[in-house]
């Protein structure tokens, strides 16, 4: 099991919502729907109910909501990513491309190309 699984089912344990937990988490409500089937697929039983009722967690979910609190706390801190220097190559134009756009002005029309 992954730590970042690990989390996203967490968080989605405790909002019991998985777009608000999704948003909590800033990724796509997809990418926590995997996440989530691939971790039921590797427990090997299922960690919510779903109804009209709302979203629960199952036996197996709690229990494992649990280990997943004491893994997530005993894992170490992920390493600080690099600074990105500053600065860079300059992209080259290739052709004209269009012009800028000012205020006040009509935007400026595409040739039409002659025979």
């Amino acid at each position: 099991m992954k730590i970042t699984q690990l989390s996203r089912f967490v968080a989605a344990a405790e909002e019991l919502h998985f777009p608000r937990a999704a948003k909590t988490l800033d990724i796509p409500l997809a990418a926590l729907y995997s996440s989530i089937e691939k971790l039921e697929h590797e427990v090997g039983h299922s960690l919510f109910t779903r109804g009209h009722a709302g979203t629960r967690l199952t036996p197996a979910g709690a229990l494992l909501l649990a280990e997943a609190k004491m893994r997530i706390a005993a894992a170490p801190a992920p390493a600080a990513k690099a600074a990105v220097p500053a600065g860079g190559k300059a992209k080259a134009s290739k052709g004209k491309g269009r012009a800028p756009a000012v205020k006040g002005q009509p935007k400026p029309f595409k040739k039409r190309q002659g025979r």
